[in-house]
């Protein structure tokens, strides 16, 4: 069978191999640490909705990269997150066996324009103009299981111009990474490919022009970005 398109393949170089790790789909969790979702004016973080969205696969850029502030927005914020890269396929998959299906994991950081988002949610709509945008999101080289174990806590953190900005630990996170991946196999079936980041902890903040980001995990690859 022969294609009429050629459509962009999106690719992750992986920590250590000449090897890179095509993209399938990027699936995101909002709300998953109480101190974010308090800055963000929820008063209860007791029990908490799944919340999801996506982006799309251009949504990736690489480490090292620069990313344009978008001309629609006046408030370009970043969210520094912990990414799991799904490596095998998987529907509906128990907590108990979630681990099996990672590939990886990544830095990464959700861009978002937090006026749109704000506009969003007064009027109920979804976030895919604030969240769902081409190079919104940024990721750090892949570093395999097999190099770095499951990741269930550990500093994570953002700088911006050498200035803190985020600080914070994974095991602050309300749902791990077992639950997330089995949550999102009840809804969606899991492909090698697929990437997903797993929601911010507190401290985002407005990017202007200039700006150089420094995103890093404990244990994982760092992440280097400028915005222009």
């Amino acid at each position: 069978m022969s294609f009429t398109n050629t459509p962009p393949q999106i690719s992750i170089p992986i920590k250590g191999q000449d090897a890179t790790f095509l993209v399938h789909q990027i699936y995101c969790v909002g709300r998953n640490y109480r101190k974010h979702m308090a800055e963000m004016g929820y008063k209860n973080t007791k029990q908490v909705p799944f919340v999801l969205f996506l982006k799309p696969p251009a949504a990736v850029v690489l480490n090292n990269q620069e990313v344009s502030i978008p001309k629609f927005t006046e408030n370009f914020q970043h969210e520094v997150e912990l990414v799991i890269v799904i490596g095998k396929e998987g529907k509906n998959i128990t907590v108990k066996n979630a681990l099996d299906f990672v590939y990886g994991y990544s830095v990464g950081i959700d861009l978002t324009c937090r006026d749109l988002q704000a506009n969003a949610k007064m009027k109920g709509r979804p976030w895919t103009l604030a969240k769902s945008l081409q190079n919104s999101a940024p990721i750090s080289d892949i570093t395999r299981v097999e190099n770095c174990g499951h990741l269930s806590e550990g500093k994570i953190q953002l700088r911006v111009n050498n200035t803190n900005r985020q600080k914070s630990n994974l095991k602050d996170m309300i749902r791990n990474v077992a639950e997330i991946i089995s949550e999102i196999s009840a809804y969606y079936t899991l492909y090698p490919g697929d990437l997903i980041f797993t929601g911010t902890p507190e401290g985002v903040g407005k990017l202007e022009k200039g700006d150089n980001i420094f995103a890093e995990i404990e244990g994982l690859q760092p992440l280097t970005i400028s915005i222009s």
